[in-house]
């Protein structure tokens, strides 16, 4: 008996050392992928192994990486998401043709720990699927109901977002040690979960020192941080489409919502009359706009102006995204906002439409 448990041990060493430490494998398997001949891994942006794949559509990677990192196994127009490193011995399955991009990804803790995470985002991909075709078809059925479906589509889009992104912070937040919980709050929206990204980095200081993903977001939330709900607007100067200059600090003792939009951003126009609405219920309450354009043809800037009966002032530079402005309250996305209080300090951001107009009924009622 003891000479047998000796041998089973040695079996053991001897499967355990041959194991090598050095890089991590994955084995993986691409069904329904009759087109797809080759697949490629990568790390950030750079191609790190490339795979043939054989008659039984399975392929192999080997690559070294000393620490946790993410990697994208992508075949074509599909990409999956892993997190390895050396050591791991990973097996991979996905059918190519899976409309929500299900995969398969098993062999280690953190592989566990995305798997959970992507049937929590398949979970809520699939809600988001059902009400696209839902739409579409209604629509194609009769396209006069396109508006009416929207009334009733898009709260249940949003509230389906709300609760993905709900589910996504508690993840991250019982994930703060791994990836997995990085990779989950980095799927929140920044503009509507501000706060709750400016916390988790906080928590994530000191973590991950390699990891390039995570110093990026770290480095961004500490920029975002000036500009948090609570912070005070900085003052800046752009020529009027009046002529002159104005200052945003020319409008202290107001509230004024920070407007950046562009006659060419179709978002934007579309947003334009829920603004000249709430323009004209609180321009008499101390509140109204500074529209800041990325425009860089005065004329379409002006037409638009005129087109969409924007009464409230207006600057821009003439010069796109390239606007110092813009650059300076970090603007990455059109139509974006920012609603500063009589003091000046930032109270709100990016509110559109029925959020826009909650939030200034309950400020002024």
């Amino acid at each position: 008996m003891k000479r047998l448990i000796r041998i089973i041990a040695l079996v053991i060493f001897a499967l355990s050392a041959c194991k090598d430490k050095n890089v991590f494998t994955i084995d993986g398997k691409l069904e329904n992928a009759e087109e797809i001949k080759q697949v490629f891994l990568y790390r950030q942006e750079k191609v790190v192994d490339s795979a043939l794949l054989n008659e039984d559509k399975k392929f192999k990677f080997t690559v070294s990486s000393p620490d946790a990192d993410f990697f994208y196994i992508v075949a074509k127009d599909k990409n999956y998401l892993l997190v390895a490193e050396n050591g791991d011995e990973l097996d991979f399955s996905a059918d190519y043709k899976n409309l929500t991009g299900e995969y398969s990804i098993e062999g280690s803790e953190i592989s566990d720990k995305l798997k959970t995470y992507n049937q929590l985002s398949n979970k809520y991909g699939k809600i988001f699927l059902e009400l696209q075709n839902e739409y579409q078809e209604k629509v194609t059925q009769d396209p006069a109901t396109k508006d009416s479906l929207e009334a009733v589509l898009i709260p249940r889009f949003e509230q389906n977002m709300k609760a993905f992104a709900d589910a996504s912070v508690k993840f991250a937040n019982e994930n703060k040690d791994n990836l997995a919980g990085f990779y989950a709050v980095s799927s929140l929206d920044p503009t509507k979960f501000e706060s709750e990204l400016l916390k988790y980095a906080e928590g994530l200081k000191g973590k991950f020192p390699n990891n390039r993903p995570v110093q990026d977001f770290l480095e961004r939330m500490e920029k975002a941080k000036a500009f948090a709900v609570g912070q005070p607007a900085p003052d800046f100067e752009a020529p009027s489409v009046k002529g002159g200059a104005l200052k945003l600090s020319d409008f202290k003792g107001k509230y004024v919502l920070l407007d950046f939009w562009a006659s060419w951003c179709a978002p934007c126009r579309q947003e334009n009359p829920n603004l000249v609405k709430q323009y004209n219920l609180y321009k008499d309450k101390n509140f109204t706009i500074l529209g800041v354009s990325l425009d860089n043809s005065k004329d379409a800037w002006e037409k638009a102006i005129k087109d969409d009966q924007l009464a409230w002032n207006h600057v821009s530079e003439l010069n796109q995204w390239n606007s110092q402005v813009a650059k300076q309250f970090q603007v990455e996305a059109l139509p974006s906002s920012y609603l500063i209080d009589p003091q000046g300090k930032i109270l709100a951001k990016n509110l559109r439409g029925a959020e826009l107009e909650s939030f200034l009924n309950k400020t002024f009622r």
